[in-house]
């Protein structure tokens, strides 16, 4: 699995302002995701919401994938906008 594979599957479900994957032992990936689909959900919700875009890929393909989720708004405070 490489990251790029990843990416293009999240952006197939959600509409992301910015996402970058990282990780390159095809295993073991971080990915950075903003999107205004994290509105009004909680912490587990994103992360559900990022586990079902990828659906089986979990399962059969990633070992490990740490996410860091936002909406924009909260990204424009953590950068300091």
């Amino acid at each position: 699995m490489h990251k790029d594979e990843i990416k293009k599957v999240i952006e197939k479900d959600i509409d992301c302002h910015h996402i970058d994957v990282m990780g390159d032992d095809g295993a073991h990936f971080e990915a950075l995701v903003i999107s205004n689909e994290f509105l009004n959900l909680n912490r587990v919700q994103r992360h559900q919401l990022v586990y079902q875009s990828l659906g089986d890929l979990m399962n059969e393909k990633i070992h490990a994938l740490s996410l860091k989720l936002y909406d924009l708004s909260e990204w424009d405070q953590i950068k300091g906008e």
